[in-house]
C-alpha cells in the first residue's frame, strides 16, 4: 500500500524514491510485524485467557509437560494477523504471487484455527481429524500447484541444489509434488511445534533465508549469474518473507521458555504451508529440505517411529516421537533442547546460503 501511495510522490520529493526498494521494504515490513507482535500481544493473551483458550496437553507425552496445560494457545491467529496486516502495508498489490501467498497462509491458518477450537472445546487432543484436515490441506496446495503450473513463464522443471545443469522436467505430475511440498511443509513445522519456541526459530531462520532467495530469483542478473532460476515478479515476495521473520521473531518473544502462549496449529500449519508455498514459487523446492532441515527431521523420526512399531509388533527407534521428545526422556532441560535445535537450523541456513556458489 505505502509503495502505491507514496512512490508515485518521488518526482516532487526525491526521499519517496526509498519505496522503490526491495529492500528497504523488507526491513519495513520485518519491523512492522515484529511491533505489530509486541504492542498487541499482551493484550491478545489477556484475551485468549479471559475465554478460558488454553492448550491442551497429551496424556502420553512428556511428565514436564503437563504444567502447560491451560497455557493460551492460538497465538497463530495473532501471527497471521501481523503476516497479512504488514505484507498488505509494504507490499506492491498489483502482484498476484503476494496475493496467492496470502491466500494459502490464511486458508492453512483457518484449517489450524478450526483443528485448536475443536481440541479447546472439547477439551481433549482429537482436534480435526487426521483425514478431513489432509483433504483441506490438499485442496489449498492445489490452488497454489494449479496456479504456478498455468502462470506465464512457469514450467514443470525443477531446480536441484549443488547441480546447475540438471532440470528435470515433471510436466503435469509437478502439481502433485507441489502439493507434497506444501503440504509436508506444513505438517513438519506442525510436528515441530512441541516445545516452547522450537517451531518458531527454525521459521525465523528459513523465512530470512528465503528473503535472500526471493530477492535474488526477482533480480534477472542476480539469478543468470547465480545460475538459479529467474521468477517474475518473485523479487516482491521477499516482503512477505520479511513479514513471516518479524512476526515470528515478536511471537518468539511471549513464546520464549516459559511460554505465555502457543501458537497452535493456528500458526504452524500456516507457517508451514508459507514457506512450502514460497519454495515452489521460486522453483527451490529441494532447497526447503536444506534450510528446513529441522522440520524434515522431526517429520521423519515420527514416520520411521510409527513404521519401525508396525514391523516389529511395538519396538521403538527413539524414546518418544517427535525426535525432539527422544532427548527430553534422555533427560536434556527443554530449553537445552531448544537452543541446541535453533543452532543446528542456523548452521542449515547459512549452508542453504552457500548452495548459491555451489553449482
Amino acid at each position: 500500500m505505502l509503495y502505491h501511495l507514496l512512490y508515485p510522490l518521488h518526482t516532487e520529493f526525491i526521499g519517496f524514491n526509498v519505496f522503490r526498494y526491495i529492500t528497504f521494504r523488507s526491513i519495513g515490513v520485518a519491523v512492522t510485524a515484529f511491533l505489530i507482535m509486541i504492542i498487541f500481544g499482551p493484550a491478545f493473551i489477556r484475551m485468549i485467557k479471559r475465554k478460558q483458550i488454553g492448550q491442551v496437553v497429551r496424556d502420553d507425552g512428556p511428565e514436564t509437560h503437563l504444567a502447560k496445560q491451560g497455557v493460551p494457545t492460538m497465538g497463530g491467529l495473532l501471527i497471521l494477523a501481523s503476516i497479512t496486516l504488514s505484507t498488505l502495508f509494504w507490499a506492491r498489490l498489483d502482484n498476484p504471487l503476494v496475493w496467492l501467498l496470502l491466500f494459502i497462509t490464511v486458508f492453512f491458518g483457518m484449517i489450524g484455527a478450526f483443528d485448536d477450537y475443536k481440541k479447546v472445546s472439547k477439551k481433549n487432543t482429537a482436534g480435526l481429524s487426521a483425514r478431513a484436515k489432509l483433504l483441506l490441506q490438499i485442496l489449498g496446495a492445489a490452488v497454489v500447484g494449479l496456479f504456478i503450473f498455468f502462470h506465464p513463464g512457469y514450467d514443470g522443471q525443477l531446480s536441484l541444489p549443488f547441480l546447475k545443469d540438471v532440470n528435470p522436467d515433471l510436466g503435469w505430475f509437478y502439481i502433485v509434488f507441489a502439493i507434497l511440498v506444501i503440504v509436508g511443509s506444513s505438517n513438519a513445522v506442525n510436528l515441530t511445534d512441541g516445545l516452547d519456541g522450537l517451531a518458531v526459530g527454525p521459521t525465523v531462520v528459513s523465512s530470512a533465508v528465503y528473503l535472500v532467495f526471493c530477492y535474488l530469483a526477482g533480480h534477472a542478473v542476480l539469478a543468470d549469474y547465480l545460475q538459479i532460476p529467474h521468477v517474475q515478479g518473485s523479487g516482491e515476495l521477499a516482503i512477505f518473507c520479511g513479514a513471516i521473520f518479524g512476526a515470528c521473531l515478536g511471537f518468539l518473544w511471549f513464546n520464549a521458555y516459559p511460554a505465555q502462549i502457543f501458537m497452535g496449529d493456528t500458526g504452524s500449519l500456516a507457517l508451514g504451508g508459507a514457506l512450502g508455498s514460497v519454495a515452489i514459487i521460486i522453483k527451490q523446492e529441494f532447497l526447503l529440505a536444506i534450510v528446513g532441515g529441522i522440520f524434515v527431521m522431526e517429520a521423519l523420526s515420527v514416520i520411521m517411529q510409527v513404521g519401525y512399531f508396525k514391523m516389529t509388533n511395538g519396538k521403538r527407534i527413539f524414546l518418544m516421537a517427535p525426535f525432539h521428545h527422544h532427548f527430553e526422556k534422555k533427560g536434556w532441560h527443554e530449553p537445552k533442547v531448544v537452543v541446541r535445535f535453533w543452532i543446528v537450523s542456523i548452521i542449515l541456513g547459512l549452508f542453504a546460503i552457500a548452495t548459491l556458489k555451489l553449482r
